[in-house]
């Protein structure tokens, strides 16, 4: 008997034993934390979440200029106005060429063939006459040299180009100026977020989420005419200015205590 309970007792021992580590490990296991190493309390989760939006612009010089330019030819037909039209094309081609622009900067933008009718014999109760054909051909041209979009319109026209359309000033890399653009606009929905924060009754406000929107477009085009006009008068005078683009950044805050 005294065998007996004596190892019943070592068992014992030996299981209390086998069993600490584990109850140890189970003590040690660290609590839940955040991305920055600090509990929430209740408080912080349960308080409220604040989202608005937030626009910055960015306003800079264009590096690039866009120019519409094409022309329109009519014969009797069909036939003899696409050839009319390539002939007059790639005179215009030639001309952008010599003014320096690049052949991928060159683009055909619109193509159109079209019949053409005289409608007056219909006052007497007659079908349209069939005139003849009309081609119209359009070119987008890309330019770097922004200071010299007024002479390059001089020899578009020059060359035969009728139908000419801008210029527009953009930025090859839109993209590239708005680093700052994000900076500020992060830094202009924090301070507006503490203020809400404050006024509620808060200490301060957590980022939560942030998104970025859409960015600008370019201002429109100079009216054609006036484009025109201005260079022929004086020259290389019209003014590229400068290009808006920007970003809206979608925030959400926690108002904290």
């Amino acid at each position: 008997m005294k065998r007996l309970h004596a190892a019943a007792a070592t068992f014992a021992m030996a299981a209390a034993s086998a069993a600490l580590p584990f109850a140890a490990q189970a003590q040690t296991v660290p609590a839940p934390q955040t991305p920055h190493g600090m509990m929430h309390s209740m408080a912080d989760v349960d308080s409220p979440l604040l989202a608005f939006s937030i626009t910055e612009e960015v306003k800079s010089a264009p590096d690039r200029a866009r120019i519409g330019a094409g022309v329109t030819t009519t014969a009797t037909t069909a036939v003899e106005a696409m050839r009319a039209n390539t002939a007059a094309m790639n005179n215009l081609i030639a001309a952008a060429r010599r003014a320096g622009i690049e052949q991928r900067d060159i683009q055909t933008s619109g193509f159109n063939l079209s019949a053409q009718y005289d409608y007056t014999p219909q006052q007497q109760g007659q079908p349209p006459r069939l005139i003849g054909y009309q081609v119209s051909n359009q070119l987008s041209v890309i330019t770097a040299n922004t200071t010299r979009v007024g002479a390059l319109i001089d020899a578009l026209v020059s060359a035969g180009g009728t139908n000419i359309d801008g210029p527009s000033f953009f930025l090859a890399d839109p993209d590239a100026s708005l680093d700052t653009a994000r900076e500020t606009a992060l830094r202009r929905a924090t301070e507006r977020a503490n203020r809400y924060a404050r006024a509620a009754g808060y200490s301060s406000a957590r980022l939560v989420s942030v998104s970025e929107g859409g960015g600008f477009t370019p201002p429109m085009p100079m009216p054609v005419m006036m484009a025109r006009a201005e260079s022929a008068d004086a020259g290389n005078v019209i003014q590229p200015g400068q290009v808006s683009n920007g970003i809206t950044l979608n925030v959400q805050y926690r108002l904290v205590r």
